[in-house]
């Protein structure tokens, strides 16, 4: 199990003993299928719709773990569009469109399980009545409206080269004038370049390489080992094939890895940061690589680059060369539905090309 996942795990245990039985029960049955990172985000949905019933009166439980199932059964309609209202346009947090869909469809979930799936002692469903099923979710993100969202937001040919470049070398000249941040930048210029390469260069998700060990790597076949989001199979490691230039960053970057953060031989992890207070290297984390390509992209001139941007980046990029099915093995996908993204990301490319003469 990756680093993130038994993180989330611990936190699921540790939150849906405070839930209701039935909705404990309907985790574990998930579990095999879900990651604990999702089912976590499930939890969190139900403490959150649990505690507006309670708060607006709709169960005489007072706190989550005795809300029944009969509360769920008398649920009006009127009540489940209130919800809804409420998630839109409260003050504090106000959710997007997509958000709102994915709490939706996590309680109609849980609904269609008690409804449908689990069964008490005499073989009944649990829920007898299930108002969630006259819920409509309406897809939200279309391939076609992401790609269009993304259009000239991402890194384009020349410009992922040039990105990685900068962060090696450029960023020096624009921090100059600033000591403080100039030690920082030459303390961790080849290890933050060798992740920005390694995105660019592979299309691998900020949570993979947070979970990367020094062992999955596998240089010399530019190939890493790594724990891919939504696989069933918690022990099995997928091979994820690089680009040579990340090859190159790689070694630069192995080369110092020990030394320049001190980090101990216990300590796995390839990308490491020394934190403040400690002596020695330790992983790094999700955040803190995060928050390190948006400084560098500010500078850069595109403050709308994230980890995630760089992903799309090298997407867009790999899919000009292969088929829609590479492109969804190579990045991991669930379905090519997802991959069509790029489909729409490059018809401009493509328009570009038939007009081309040689």
């Amino acid at each position: 199990m990756s680093i993130q996942k038994t993180i989330d795990r611990k936190k699921l245990d540790e939150r849906v003993v405070r839930m209701p039985g039935y909705v404990q029960q309907f985790i574990d049955y998930k579990l095999p299928d879900l990651s604990p990172s999702t089912l976590l985000e499930y939890v969190r949905d139900y403490e959150q719709f649990f505690g507006w019933l309670i708060a607006e009166g709709l169960t005489s439980a007072a706190v989550i773990g005795d809300i029944t199932l009969y509360d769920l059964e008398v649920l009006h309609m009127e009540s489940i569009v209130a919800y809804r209202l409420h998630l839109t346009t409260r003050t504090e947090g106000t959710n997007s469109k997509v958000t709102v869909s994915r709490k939706m469809s996590s309680l109609r979930s849980l609904f269609h399980y008690l409804s449908q799936i689990a069964e008490d002692e005499n073989f009944y469903p649990l829920l007898k009545r299930n108002i969630m099923a006259k819920v409509e979710i309406k897809r939200i993100h279309k391939p076609k409206d992401t790609a269009a969202k993304l259009k000239g937001k991402i890194l384009e040919e020349e410009e992922i080269t040039e990105f990685i470049t900068y962060i090696a070398e450029g960023y020096r000249e624009d921090i100059q004038n600033n000591k403080q941040a100039l030690h920082a930048f030459e303390l961790n210029r080849e290890r933050d370049a060798c992740i920005a390469s390694l995105i660019l260069n592979s299309g691998l998700r900020v949570s993979e390489i947070v979970n990367l060990n020094v062992n999955d790597l596998d240089l010399a076949n530019k190939l890493l080992y790594v724990f891919r989001k939504g696989h069933n199979d918690e022990t099995f490691k997928t091979p994820v094939y690089f680009r040579e230039q990340s090859k190159d960053d790689l070694t630069h970057y192995l080369a110092l890895r020990h030394t320049r953060y001190k980090t101990p031989k216990r300590e796995k992890a390839l990308f490491v940061t020394i934190p403040n207070g400690s002596k020695e290297g330790k992983r790094m984390t999700k955040r803190a690589i995060q928050a390190m390509i948006i400084k560098y992209a500010k500078r850069f001139g595109k403050p709308y680059l994230t980890v995630h941007k760089l992903r799309h980046s090298f997407a867009t990029d790999y899919y000009l060369q292969n088929d829609i099915y590479k492109t969804k093995e190579q990045l991991g996908h669930a379905s090519t539905e997802t991959t069509e993204v790029y489909a729409h990301l490059t018809d401009k490319t493509m328009s570009e090309a038939i007009e081309r003469r040689n």
